[in-house]
């Protein structure tokens, strides 16, 4: 039998166990989280220049492209039976190529960032950005179509004319139609709405910046819907005023993570969720 002075000395080692393992508990995950802030931190800074640097990128390679590059096709109809400028063409489609390569970089740059305010919305985001940039290379096969037709019509001595340039204009509305449902509709909706709604919501960024894009994503979903139903006539006067904050909202926002990143103190306050419960508790509900 145990003497009650044996018990009371077994108990008392029990509780100093739980004690010091109490501790060492804490210390451990105390350590932890200090080194996740840190890392988060570090992170976020990359994460911010990166995204500002493929915003900007996607200026770059989109307008130059759409302006002045594609302009022989844009301004001749008969662009597919004439004397071309091929390489023009060719360099502008390499501009967009690389316009996809950036407009998906920053999805998934900013993904990690943006899936510890809202997962299923950072997950809209990248999907946003992939359906623009599937319109986006549909034009690209477009003009470079029609630039292929147009080496055949020469090398051929000039055949059928009319047919030549009855399948350009259907190659050409195919270009614009990607250009007005990708660029002049999706991007309202991820760019504007979604990021816009997230930049606010989270206070990662000034929250006048990101009223541009709350207030540019609907007025372009607006003015795409108008020339979808043929209100209104592509890239026309009330396009392109509509344009403008979101112009704003995209350009101010790849300057501003650029040359000061994501506010600190609205790092520090997302909470440091991986995604991971989402997808265990759809799992969950599955089975």
């Amino acid at each position: 039998m145990k003497t009650s002075r044996q018990t009371t000395v077994s108990e008392g080692d029990e509780h100093m166990i739980g004690i010091k393992r109490a501790v060492a508990s804490t210390t451990q995950t105390t350590a932890e989280g200090v080194r996740d802030m840190g890392t988060t931190g570090l992170n976020a800074r990359k994460i911010a220049l990166i995204t500002g640097v493929l915003f900007i990128i996607t200026y770059v390679t989109s307008i130059p492209a759409r302006l002045f590059l594609y302009a022989p096709v844009r301004t001749d109809v008969n662009y597919i039976v004439g004397a071309g400028a091929d390489s023009q063409i060719a360099l502008g489609a390499l501009l967009e190529l690389i316009l996809i390569i950036a407009n998906v970089g920053t999805a998934v740059v900013l993904f990690p960032i943006l899936k510890r305010q809202n997962y299923e919305l950072a997950l809209g985001y990248v999907t946003a950005r992939l359906v623009e940039c599937t319109f986006i290379a549909a034009g690209i096969l477009s003009v470079l179509a029609i630039v292929m037709l147009r080496q055949d019509f020469a090398g051929t001595g000039g055949g059928d004319r009319g047919s030549f340039v009855t399948v350009g204009r259907a190659l050409f509305a195919i270009y614009e139609w990607a250009f007005a449902l990708g660029p002049g509709f999706v991007v309202g909706v991820g760019n504007g709405l979604i990021l816009g709604y997230m930049m606010y919501k989270s206070r990662l960024v000034p929250r006048g910046m990101a009223m541009l894009g709350l207030i540019g994503g609907p007025l372009i979903i607006a003015t795409g819907v108008a020339v979808l139903f043929d209100v209104i006539e592509p890239d026309s006067l009330p396009q392109v005023i509509a344009v403008i904050p979101e112009f704003f909202w995209e350009l101010s926002l790849g300057i501003y993570l650029i040359v000061k990143g994501f506010k600190p103190a609205a790092v520090a306050s997302l909470p440091a969720s991986t995604g991971a419960e989402h997808l265990s508790g759809a799992a969950s509900s599955a089975a």
